[in-house]
């Protein structure tokens, strides 16, 4: 049930949502032409570091107007919304996979106790005890990544989505979708929130705006709080390490690389380490001439 409610769902969810308003979302794209963007507020320039290279291109953009803005555009929508329209017509098989992997898992932890005692003297009997080792580090390092990833960014996406709605801003379901996967991918929700704002800060409702864009940074910086901590529930592993195999776990195998990627890096580091650690490390070589003297 937690796996279905936690994990399945929500990314079902996000999928079929994407793929239902595809065609909104092509509505959108072939409307930019007659879209033209608004210059930026004038405490956009005062936020620190970034304010004035932020300022700077929005109103770059507004200068260009409507078809230099959709010039600009362009090509990430198009990219965005070839790889969307790709993959709305993997909702079913995605549904079925995600069917049969709940079934199995409930199939194995029926029997958990046997399965895992078996995995355990299999890996001990090919490897001994460094086997037995790799495979506890494998099961820890998913549980960070079910426990730190997933649901830090299922927090956020609906933190960030109870925002986009209490605002008024239109699509919130999209945005929130868009969310869960940005938020999957490392990538976090603020973006789908500036949209938002920038949305109400055209449509003059500033005091809305304003408020949504200090939740949206809430709600970005969660992600630093929350994760290091679910993170080391699961396992004592660094956090560089756990996102690195994320990211190119999911570049690598998709949406299972998410679980993929951390537990092939973890599991071959501390194999090395191991290896390294079996031969004591040599002792330092003093140069010619450079020993104690009489």
């Amino acid at each position: 049930m937690l796996l279905l409610f936690v994990i399945v769902l929500p990314l079902y969810q996000v999928i079929a949502t994407l793929a239902l308003h595809g065609g909104a979302i092509m509505a959108a794209i072939k409307s930019l032409p007659d879209y033209a963007l608004l210059a930026p507020p004038a405490w956009v320039g005062s936020i620190p570091l970034a304010g004035p290279r932020i300022a700077h291109e929005w109103q770059a953009l507004s200068d260009a107007g409507a078809g230099g803005l959709l010039a600009r555009l362009e090509p990430y929508l198009t990219i965005a919304a070839r790889w969307l329209l790709g993959h709305a017509a993997i909702v079913g098989v995605f549904a079925m996979h995600m069917l049969i992997t709940v079934v199995i898992a409930g199939i194995l932890y029926s029997r958990g106790d046997v399965a895992a005692q078996f995995v355990l003297r299999f890996f001990n009997r090919l490897a001994g005890q460094r086997g037995m080792s790799a495979v506890r580090l494998a099961a820890l390092a998913i549980r960070a990544v079910a426990l730190g990833i997933v649901v830090t960014a299922v927090v956020q996406s609906v933190l960030g989505g109870i925002g986009l709605w209490i605002a008024g801003v239109p699509a919130a379901g999209i945005l929130t979708a868009l969310m869960v996967m940005l938020c999957l991918a490392q990538l976090g929700p603020f973006l789908p929130m500036l949209g938002g704002v920038v949305w109400l800060f055209q449509n003059d409702m500033k005091l809305a705006a304003g408020i949504l864009l200090a939740w949206a940074l809430v709600v970005a910086m969660l992600d630093n709080l929350l994760r290091p901590m679910l993170i080391k529930r699961g396992v004592n592993l660094s956090l560089l390490l756990i996102l690195a195999g994320v990211l190119g776990g999911m570049f690598a195998f998709g949406i299972v690389g998410l679980f993929i990627g951390p537990v092939i890096l973890a599991v071959t580091q501390t194999l090395l380490h191991a290896w390294v650690d079996e031969t004591p490390a040599p002792q330092a070589v003093q140069a010619p001439g450079s020993g104690p003297r009489a």
